[in-house]
């Protein structure tokens, strides 16, 4: 029996982190930059790996959205294709997916991989690797 609870925690668990990124992707297409990174930790330990390298720290990455992304033009619609979530620790989870951005200074697709914790009874993404 306490597989079948471990197997519900799970499935409530994945269910709670979509809503997650669902409520992050409605925000970034509403141009609403901070309420985006609610998704994020809030520490100096975040940690973002594109292109550019690691950014530590929620300020630093919201800073660098902020610049990269400075108008509706640029920020568009966002939309992700979850393709794995998976366990890797209670309260850890792994999620694999491809984001789509329609804009109008041009569509822009990538691959991320994110790593979620749950902090303080909410899931936060404590690492973001997006390509």
């Amino acid at each position: 029996m306490p597989s079948r609870k471990i197997e519900k925690s799970s499935v409530n668990d994945i269910k709670e982190i979509t809503e997650v990124l669902n409520q992050s992707a409605l925000d970034w297409s509403n141009g609403d930059l901070e309420a985006y990174m609610n998704a994020y930790w809030k520490s100096p330990d975040l940690k973002f790996i594109g292109s550019r390298g690691v950014t530590y720290g929620w300020q630093q990455t919201l800073d660098n959205y902020k610049k990269g992304y400075p108008s509706s033009d640029h920020t568009g619609t966002l939309t992700f294709d979850l393709i794995h979530v998976d366990f890797l620790a209670p309260e850890v989870y792994s999620v694999i997916g491809k984001y789509h951005l329609e804009r109008p200074v041009g569509e822009a697709n990538g691959i991320f991989t994110l790593v979620f914790k749950r902090i303080a009874g909410k899931w936060k993404i404590v690492i973001d690797h997006s390509e």
